[in-house]
């Protein structure tokens, strides 16, 4: 016996699924697994067979054209392909959980693509397919194109598919700003994405800053966002959020300072809330840098901050950056905007880059950005 992939499409008309299977059924061939796509063009059936070794290819396609199915495609089966399709995909993403960097191959594997190509841009078209290519969003910005020779993609498979890369998006946006900060006067604060779920602790943020706080990051008199706001700033659609908690940056650690960069076309704005007592210790700057790394990753043209002209604190820690800036007066508030450029090759430190104890290099101004040790993981 031999194991085959056979896909076809039938009418989506009782009974016409079994004149299929009762015509591959003559020719001996024993169904293990089919699943049904729907589509506009019909009902896409795909089935895992068990074949005798005398039955070839051109014999399968016959059966299936006798059993009014249409639009054929049959290919040699392995062993693993006896796994159902939920195992799988649970499977899938149980591996983008230990490593979220390795979505394309996760993608490559679920719909036996031949290329997977990522692209800092977003699709011409994204959210759907178109025969043999599919387009993916994703959501840190960008977007996933694949192509396969046959069969052509369905709606059930993009579905699966995006499903995987929104998993990769939240897991790589929570793992890799999840690092404890060290100050230059010896404060520790933990740094890690938002969710959802930080609310509360974003809310007691805004209640511990001053009103001229505040003001400086929302331009405007706005004293505590409505609930429904914060959640969407704390998962914006594009781009990230940024916690430092006080401590080792459990859900009861008080939250001290929010970053929030947030996507639009080709270009993001970042903007920076920390609580009175944490200022001018070097937790804004280094929390920007962190913004400016996740920009770069993403593949943003040039970030844009909004300062009052008063603002001095904030200008200052602008010109630590050491980048080129661009800014445009409009009456009390200025527009920076910092364009970005690629990142220097691995091993190559960046100008006036930190000392990093234990993780990879993170841009940096000296000692006042703070440095970088690796975060505490429970157990």
């Amino acid at each position: 016996m031999a194991l085959w992939r056979i896909r076809a499409t039938v009418d989506d008309r009782p009974g016409y699924l079994s004149v299929l299977t009762a015509s591959l059924a003559l020719r001996g061939v024993n169904i293990l697994s089919v699943q049904v796509h729907t589509t506009e063009a019909g009902a896409v059936d795909d089935f895992l067979v068990d074949a005798p070794e005398h039955v070839t290819e051109a014999e399968l396609r016959a059966a299936v054209e006798r059993g009014r199915g249409r639009d054929c495609w049959v290919a040699r089966s392995e062993a693993r392909g006896l796994a159902d399709e939920p195992t799988r995909v649970v499977g899938l993403a149980g591996r983008l959980v230990r490593d979220p960097e390795a979505t394309g191959v996760a993608l490559r594997t679920l719909l036996g693509a031949d290329t997977v190509t990522w692209r800092p841009t977003p699709a011409a078209a994204p959210g759907g397919v178109g025969g043999t290519t599919m387009a993916l969003a994703d959501p840190a910005g960008g977007a996933y194109e694949l192509r396969r020779r046959e069969p052509s993609f369905t709606p059930a498979e993009y579905a699966r598919a995006q499903a995987l890369v929104e998993l990769a998006a939240m897991l790589a946006r929570r793992d890799t700003d999840r690092v404890t900060l060290v100050l230059p006067d010896g404060g520790e604060v933990s740094v890690r994405a938002a969710t959802a779920e930080d609310v509360p602790g974003v809310r007691e943020l805004h209640a511990a800053c001053s009103p001229q706080s505040r003001q400086r990051r929302y331009l405007s008199g706005a004293a505590d966002p409505a609930p429904a706001r914060l959640r969407r700033l704390l998962e914006p659609a594009r781009g990230v959020t940024l916690l430092a908690t006080a401590g080792s940056g459990g859900a009861a650690e008080p939250v001290v300072a929010m970053a929030n960069l947030l996507g639009e076309g080709d270009e993001a704005e970042a903007a920076l809330l920390v609580r009175d007592d944490w200022q001018r210790r070097g937790l804004g700057s280094a929390l920007l840098r962190r913004l400016l790394g996740h920009a770069d990753r993403a593949g943003y043209a040039a970030v844009l901050l909004h300062v009052q002209a008063e603002n001095t604190p904030m200008l200052r820690t602008l010109r630590r950056l050491d980048r080129p800036v661009a800014m445009e007066r409009d009456g009390a508030v200025l527009t920076v905007t910092l364009p970005l450029v690629p990142a220097p090759p691995t091993g190559e430190p960046a100008s006036g880059g930190d000392v990093v104890t234990g993780g990879p290099a993170v841009a940096g101004h000296g000692a006042r950005a703070g440095a970088v040790v690796p975060a505490r993981r429970p157990g």
